[in-house]
């Protein structure tokens, strides 16, 4: 009789675990696969001057003393495909339009490039620790390019008397790491919080007519920091 009360523990212990393994597989399959979000971001780059290559004029440091590169608030969309419950893979999509000040010198507080447009394309690895109540925080990390798709010299560069014409700001690789936590509300949908931290460069390149007048090496290093609704699918 004990080991037939035995046997029937063990074949109800054994079908709980299959009920939940299979209402776990069941959850998992309901949540789907991927993960769109649309956010509001602050993008807030360094700008600061890391080495000046070449200055004929001079325009530094007596003119140009050193560079910073403004804050601005985007709208960005991110997408996310889970490959297993607890990892994923995510990119972003958006522009962000920055201007360049002088910080230093005889035109500090003066607008040097105006409106450079960036697009910061990025793919991160994440991956997510589910604490229950349908709260997940992450970690991510990836390779980033960001690219400057416009910028020009700014009317008051133009019209300093130095015969600037036009400036080049480089595309570059970079990388980032991200944490953030995503909070499920129900039906698929979510808040989401994410903060990315980048480390990514430019050479920024300025024309007097045909003859290359400066260039200096600039660190960008944004942070980027994100706040929104998920919807997960």
């Amino acid at each position: 009789m004990k080991k037939i009360t035995k046997v029937a523990a063990a074949v109800a212990a054994l079908a709980a675990a299959t009920a939940m393994t299979g209402t776990a597989q069941a959850a998992e399959k309901a949540q789907g696969k991927f993960q769109f979000k649309a956010l509001v971001t602050a993008v807030l780059p360094d700008g600061a001057v890391k080495q000046v290559k070449t200055d004929i004029v001079p325009l530094t440091p007596a003119t140009v003393g050193g560079m910073v590169a403004s804050d601005n608030v985007t709208p960005t969309v991110a997408i996310e495909y889970f490959v297993t419950p607890n990892i994923s893979v995510e990119t972003i999509a958006g522009v962000t339009a920055h201007h360049v000040t002088a910080s230093a010198g005889a035109l500090k507080g003066t607008e040097l490039v105006s409106k450079v447009y960036i697009v910061p394309a990025t793919l991160t690895a994440k991956y997510h620790l589910p604490l229950g109540h349908g709260i997940k925080p992450y970690i991510g990390a990836g390779p980033t390019l960001f690219l400057m798709v416009a910028d020009e010299p700014s009317a008051a560069l133009k019209g300093a008397g130095l015969g600037v014409t036009r400036t080049k700001l480089t595309s570059e690789l970079g990388v980032a790491l991200q944490a953030g936590v995503d909070v499920e509300i129900g039906g698929g949908y979510g808040i989401s919080l994410d903060a990315k931290k980048y480390w990514v460069g430019t050479n920024a390149t300025v024309y007097a007519g045909n003859t290359v007048a400066l260039v200096t090496r600039n660190k960008l290093d944004p942070w980027v920091l994100s706040a929104g609704v998920s919807y997960r699918f």
